[in-house]
């Protein structure tokens, strides 16, 4: 690819947006990138003389090939176990680029944007994230513009679901699983000896814990303090609607690896667990806590 072929500057103009696209559809890097490179091959070989906006056109190709690579990886779910990360590899920082991307994202959106149809996802990321009329994504999907938007509204109310309590509850539960999450993450005993109840349980499935660790745990002491020895999987975590409830989403590299739920009374955790055991993950409703296009809190909707 020379950088002094017009065609090649003019795609190089579009990369950075095309990569963005990709990624959020796909969830990887690895696979955004091939994806944005398939679509300069296709542009390369491709007759473009008539096409008046390149920027659409790119879309619109880049669309079709992750959807080809979406509908692939569901085909290819029935012949694995799950898709969580190696187990033994979790701990791990990842390449920084990756982390950053992830970040950017947000690891709950890219857990619950896993779990949509390929149509779906496509059709939320393209309307809801990158404002593609609905006209412009039927094509790409095989839909009509009713049944498109039908589908991104699906998508929709999966991504932000809806919290079974009040919002002011939500707000203030939040407030407590994030200070908790901070302290996780700095290894501060004192600090969560002031979130957990005295009298807090913990419980976890046999899969989230090191051999030799019992599966329930009680007192805030010896809760907190196990925090401060098994809690460097917190900084993956990211608050999310768990079963309408707050919870955590544990997600090295946007996969999701752990769920925590919480039951929290006068702003103190008094009950939590830790879901591991990948049937039990699958089957839980997962939604994310802000609105990944304006970034607006669902406890202050």
């Amino acid at each position: 690819m020379s950088e002094d072929d017009p065609l090649t500057g003019r795609f190089e103009a579009h990369r950075g947006e095309l990569r963005a696209v990709a990624y959020r559809m796909l969830g990887s890097p690895g696979e955004a990138e091939d994806a944005v490179q398939e679509t300069w091959l296709r542009l390369h070989r491709a007759d473009t003389g008539d096409v008046v906006n390149l920027a659409g056109w790119l879309r619109t190709v880049l669309s079709r090939v992750c959807l080809d690579m979406l509908r692939a990886r569901a085909a290819r779910r029935e012949q694995v176990v799950d898709q969580l990360p190696d187990r033994a590899r979790d701990d791990g920082d990842g390449p920084e680029g990756e982390a950053v991307l992830v970040d950017s994202v947000g690891r709950a959106l890219l857990v619950v944007l896993d779990r949509l149809e390929p149509a779906e996802r496509v059709a939320f990321v393209l309307h809801d994230m990158f404002a593609v009329p609905f006209a412009q994504i039927a094509p790409i999907v095989g839909r009509t513009p009713v049944t498109t938007k039908k589908l991104a509204s699906r998508a929709r109310h999966r991504v932000r679901g809806g919290p079974a309590g009040p919002g002011a509850d939500l707000a203030r539960h939040r407030s407590v699983v994030e200070a908790f999450l901070t302290a996780a993450r700095g290894g501060d005993l004192e600090a969560l000896l002031g979130l957990l109840a005295p009298d807090v349980v913990r419980r976890a499935d046999p899969l989230a814990l090191p051999p030799g660790v019992a599966t329930e745990s009680r007192g805030a002491r010896v809760v907190a303090e196990e925090v401060t020895v098994l809690g460097r999987r917190s900084r993956f975590a990211e608050p999310a609607l768990v079963d309408g409830a707050l919870g955590v989403l544990v997600a090295p590299r946007g996969r999701l690896l752990l769920a925590l739920t919480f039951e929290v009374v006068d702003d103190r955790i008094t009950r939590y667990e830790v879901i591991a055991d990948p049937d039990r993950l699958r089957r839980l409703d997962l939604s994310v806590l802000d609105d990944p296009v304006v970034g607006h809190s669902v406890a202050s909707r």
